[in-house]
């Protein structure tokens, strides 16, 4: 009998470490150290996470995972050996920075190709069937990730890297990509515009991170023309909104394409209490959207997703919205609550707001012929 959810983690991806920044600023100048000092991209949210699935017995109705750390090969299907060198040889040295906000500390390469070999090996367990569904608490990120220029807090694509390998190894011929993480999937974006055996969606904060991309008029191009989808959503955008996205675009977008897996970009960032954005999204909205991406799982594809860990930076808040989206996967009655979802629920945008948004979201949903 195949076992339901499968949850990956490895404790050397806690110990990455990120640099002498003061938030999103580097140390220099006027800009002083904090005391605790670094990147909000920091072990903290996601040591929590794991804790509360501990905490609550949830982990006890999970196959935990120890992950493997990804080849050489696997790595070279998405960035060019010479990047890879360049990672690797200051990783050995003491640790630096290559790309904008991706800092690293000495092994860094290390920890990171395990990141992606989680997010890589939960794919081809789900496919090969000996898991329903997974997911994989990736750390460091990969959403931002281009083939030889890390940024934002990514070194590695983790899911590009993950559906290559799962392409290459024919388990699968077209995989979509739902990213709900609050900053724009450049990375993914741009690995797979070109190209029709991928479908990439992205709902995200407007002009957020990057600041330059991330519009609903970038479709793809060439043989990816139509396969890509860009859902920029206003600061300020709460639960209705990302709902009403979910079901005016995202489910009828999976519906046509009919994917053999779903791996969702499971960022927690568009929290309504994040540090890094202006979203007012709950436990609740990453619950419901979790559950919608599972049911059109289970229509188009026996029920294969892979949600892959991306960004959150509420120490206090993503443990619980981790642990929403993990009792759905694992259709769990074990529920840890949450102490934020009365006050964020009060504090979603009024009507005249909730009605502008949704008007937007149909606008874009004819622009994708949706």
């Amino acid at each position: 009998m195949t076992a339901s959810t499968a949850f990956y983690w490895n404790e050397h991806c806690f110990w990455h470490s990120g640099g002498n920044y003061a938030f999103i600023l580097p140390v220099q100048g006027n800009v002083q150290p904090v005391v605790n000092g670094g990147l909000p991209e920091t072990p903290e949210s996601k040591r929590r996470f794991l804790n509360l699935l501990l905490r609550t017995g949830l982990a006890d109705e999970l196959t935990m995972v120890t992950g493997r750390t990804a080849t050489e090969e696997e790595l070279r299907r998405v960035h060019p050996a010479d990047y890879l060198a360049k990672f690797k040889a200051l990783s050995d040295a003491s640790g630096g920075e290559l790309g904008v906000r991706t800092p690293f500390s000495q092994g860094g390469y290390e920890m990171t190709a395990l990141s992606a070999g989680m997010a890589t090996q939960a794919l081809r367990d789900v496919l090969k069937g000996t898991y329903r569904n997974a997911y994989a608490l990736c750390r460091p990120p990969g959403h931002h990730c281009l083939p030889s220029e890390p940024m934002g807090y990514c070194l590695l694509a983790n899911i590009a890297i993950a559906i290559e390998a799962a392409l290459a190894e024919k388990t699968a011929s077209r995989i979509a990509v739902v990213d709900w993480d609050v900053h724009h999937g450049n990375g993914t974006e741009h690995i797979f515009y070109g190209r029709g055996d991928v479908l990439t969606i992205s709902l995200h904060q407007e002009n957020n991170y990057p600041a330059n991309s991330g519009a609903a008029e970038s479709c793809g191009a060439q043989a990816g023309e139509g396969y890509n989808i860009n859902v920029p959503l206003l600061p300020g955008s709460g639960h209705d909104a990302y709902i009403h996205a979910m079901n005016r675009i995202v489910l009828p977008a999976l519906e046509r394409f009919k994917p053999d897996a779903i791996v969702v970009a499971c960022g927690f960032d568009a929290s309504g209490v994040d540090p890094l954005s202006r979203m007012i999204a709950t436990s609740d909205t990453f619950r419901r959207m979790a559950a919608m991406a599972l049911d059109v799982a289970d229509k188009l594809c026996g029920g294969k997703a892979v949600f892959v860990h991306e960004g959150g930076y509420s120490e206090v808040h993503v443990p619980f919205c981790g642990h929403a989206v993990v009792q759905t996967l694992a259709g769990s009655n074990i529920d840890a609550g949450d102490p934020l979802l009365a006050r964020l629920t009060h504090q979603q945008p009024n009507d005249g707001f909730r009605q502008y948004q949704c008007k937007q979201i149909d606008d874009m949903a004819g622009l994708f012929g949706l």
